[in-house]
């Protein structure tokens, strides 16, 4: 592996790579996994979107959201590695304009910062490039795609059961969650609908697996969008 940066935890020379002097030895630095997800998920998106670049918990709307819910975040967020490392994920839903994806973002983009890898798609996107990997001269293949986005070490989905539903979705879905789900990799998704309506719509065994996956942090309220022009919740 190239040595591109400073090894973020301070042990290696940004190699990935720990040598013991005493010894004339090296082995694996603890950053090396992540600089390998981080290369593997670069063809993915990872961009946090312009309208949430200033997403703060001390600037609205997440000062307007129910606090029980933005402390659950701010832990998760403290930990980010520790929680990243051990494959727990956050599960929002709720009403439309509720905050769901701005408080998604928010925990994107401290995992961004971080130095981890993320991937950021709505659901309909990423169904839609999985569904370019068929055309004949696609430059990547599902199976390598599917790699992709199992290795990245966040995946943030929103809009979950908004997607026509279709046995083809299904089947992609699931092959997304369950690979996640038996490599221990954190998810954090967003969607309109409570965990009964969204078994109905996306398959019960899919979200079951979410479930054990995330921590789910139900939020209520009005369309902030309908009354506040500037609002960014969504």
């Amino acid at each position: 592996m190239a040595q591109d940066e400073a090894c973020p935890l301070g042990v290696c020379d940004g190699s990935g790579f720990a040598v013991d002097e005493a010894t004339n030895t090296a082995s694996d630095c603890r950053c090396r996994a992540q600089r390998v997800s981080r290369a593997r998920s670069r063809s993915l998106s990872g961009v946090i979107p312009r309208r949430y670049r200033g997403v703060s918990f001390d600037r609205a709307p997440v000062t307007e959201i129910a606090p029980a819910v933005t402390t659950a975040v701010r832990q998760y967020v403290r930990r980010i590695d520790d929680n990243i490392d051990a494959g727990r994920g956050l599960w929002f839903f709720g009403s439309v304009g509720t905050g769901k994806t701005t408080l998604a973002m928010l925990v994107s983009r401290h995992a961004l910062e971080a130095g981890r890898s993320v991937a950021i798609y709505s659901l309909p996107r990423l169904l839609a490039e999985i569904r370019t990997t068929f055309d004949d001269d696609a430059a990547n293949s599902y199976v390598g795609l599917l790699d992709r986005l199992t290795a990245v070490d966040l995946l943030h989905i929103d809009d979950v059961g908004t997607e026509k539903t279709s046995p083809w979705v299904l089947e992609q879905l699931y092959a997304i969650v369950n690979a996640r789900y038996e490599d221990e990799r954190s998810v954090v998704i967003t969607t309109n609908l409570e965990r009964d309506d969204l078994a109905e719509q996306i398959n019960e065994r899919t979200v079951s697996r979410l479930e054990e996956m995330c921590e789910v942090l139900p939020l209520w309220g009005t369309d902030a969008r309908r009354y506040s022009p500037d609002a960014r919740s969504a």
